[in-house]
């Protein structure tokens, strides 16, 4: 159908001391979510650090995968998927994104969230996500329905359990290279 167009959701686990607390409590392979409208993620957004070093100040940011705190932690393990919206849906992730980067200054990261998300209690806070609860909430208001959950709920797994998503790549972050890629593929190493 002409009318499909593809975003990209990317799981990763950086290492960093964050995301080894909450791989302790979850178990889960990968403690983060992005969302990416191209597949060489260059539109690659999320909430995390807003500065590599400083795990402390946190908000809305663009992601790089070769720099930034990508960078800072070379060994970051992903799995990225593909997701089929319609052209409706992608124009209104699209205009919901664009809020996000017209006034990215007003938002920071919603680690009261995190904590209280573990208690199986939702904190919405305006102006303040954490990765998931932002990328669920934004697909949400697109017409995205993939989580049974309240954004603010709603782990890095959570999404990954939709059955619409097309595993691309699994691996280091730091070795994908989409021109390479043919569809599934899995590094070892």
């Amino acid at each position: 159908m002409a009318q499909e167009k593809r975003i990209y959701i990317l799981l990763s686990h950086s290492g960093s001391l964050f995301s080894k607390a909450i791989n302790i409590y979850t178990k889960a392979p990968y403690t983060h979510v992005s969302i990416a409208f191209d597949k060489n993620l260059n539109e690659l957004y999320s909430f995390g650090r807003l500065k590599p070093d400083n795990p402390i100040f946190g908000g809305f940011v663009h992601e790089d995968i070769e720099n930034g705190t990508f960078a800072r932690f070379p060994n970051t393990r992903c799995a990225l998927y593909s997701l089929k919206v319609n052209k409706r849906q992608y124009r209104k992730l699209k205009k919901e994104l664009y809020k996000f980067k017209r006034e990215s200054y007003k938002y920071g990261y919603n680690f009261l969230g995190v904590l209280t998300a573990m208690f199986n209690y939702p904190m919405k806070r305006k102006y303040n996500y954490f990765c998931s609860q932002f990328v669920c909430e934004i697909l949400l208001n697109s017409g995205i329905h993939i989580v049974n959950k309240p954004p603010g709920l709603t782990s890095p797994m959570d999404i990954k359990q939709y059955e619409g998503l097309e595993l691309i790549y699994e691996g280091y972050l730091s070795t994908y290279s989409c021109e390479s890629d043919e569809g599934y593929s899995i590094e070892l190493n």
